[in-house]
């Protein structure tokens, strides 16, 4: 899955792919919003973001696969 995440007064967001599943990190980021609070991501290849609760403008989970290019063999 890949979430996008804004960040309040920052030109860039964060993208990540994950598998976790979208209910579960739906509900930690809700939480985080919520209490200020920081959240912690790890991506599929093993690499964690922190993320500060507070400053989340808003965040798109996207459970479609992307289309790779490249040659399968």
């Amino acid at each position: 899955m890949e979430i996008r995440i804004g960040i309040q007064h920052s030109p860039r967001e964060i993208v990540i792919e994950s598998g976790e599943k979208a209910d579960e990190l739906l509900e930690r980021l809700s939480t985080a919003v919520a209490e200020g609070s920081p959240v912690t991501l790890v991506d599929d290849k093993g690499r964690t973001v922190l993320i500060p609760g507070a400053k989340v403008a808003y965040a798109e989970l996207s459970t479609e696969e992307p289309r790779r290019v490249g040659f399968l063999g």
